[in-house]
């Protein structure tokens, strides 16, 4: 029979065939492809995995004092401890752009804020539109560094305190931000003091390929001078 022919098929093979039309077609259903995946490093989860719970901050909302440098930067120059916090969590963002960032929209929404009080001469309409503006604009900061917290939570497994992170940053930004920068340096020393304990293997001894050479031929020399002394008759 040449190949690439159809053979007709008796009644008996017919009732063998139990293939559907449009069956061959279906797809395939893969576990390694169809798994779970991490959100943070995209690894396959195996099917026994279940998420871990909520875990607990290493420090309060308002231990800022715990950690004197944080603490000072934040008072005094809270635009150059957010952006290191986002450097630190997101390699995509500099850290200079985001303290860019923050110093326009938070520290010169604030100016902007006194300069309005600061002025007898506004109209009163004005002067709440401007209050408006500038409660809007905190709100949307509120939410843009809230998502920054939420990531960091994402990435440690941490539970909202004491509330939603957006409300966190709206209400106690200042704070929030304290608080995210001591759990990053927490959790980024106990790696480093992982990666200190890991013990490395002795390196490997080998001999050169020239030693093993003389020490063949020592052998062998010694073993001729014994042969020559043994056929010496006596």
């Amino acid at each position: 029979m040449a190949e690439g022919t159809y053979v007709k098929l008796t009644k008996d093979q017919v009732s063998l065939q139990e293939i559907t039309p449009g069956e061959l077609n279906q797809p395939i259903d893969i576990a390694a492809i169809n798994a779970p995946r991490c959100e943070q490093c995209g690894q396959t989860l195996p099917p026994s995995y279940s998420p871990p719970a909520d875990e607990d901050w290493v420090t309060g909302i308002f231990g800022c004092t715990e950690d004197r440098d944080s603490c000072l930067t934040g008072m005094f120059c809270p635009c150059v401890l957010f952006g290191r916090n986002v450097a630190t969590l997101n390699d995509d963002i500099p850290e200079r752009s985001a303290c860019i960032s923050h110093a326009v929209c938070i520290e010169g929404g604030i100016a902007l804020a006194i300069a309005t009080a600061a002025c007898n001469g506004i109209d009163p309409d004005t002067a709440c539109l401007l209050t408006e503006g500038l409660l809007f604009a905190w709100w949307v900061c509120g939410i843009y560094t809230g998502m920054g917290r939420q990531l960091l939570q994402r990435k440690y497994h941490l539970k909202d305190s004491p509330c939603d992170p957006c409300m966190v940053h709206c209400c106690l930004h200042w704070c929030a931000m304290c608080q995210e920068h001591r759990e990053m340096k927490n959790h980024l020393a106990e790696g480093i003091a992982s990666e200190a304990t890991l013990v490395n293997p002795p390196p490997r001894q080998e001999m050169m390929t020239a030693e093993i050479h003389e020490d063949q031929g020592s052998t062998s020399q010694q073993s001729g001078e014994q042969n020559n002394l043994q056929l010496q008759p006596v």
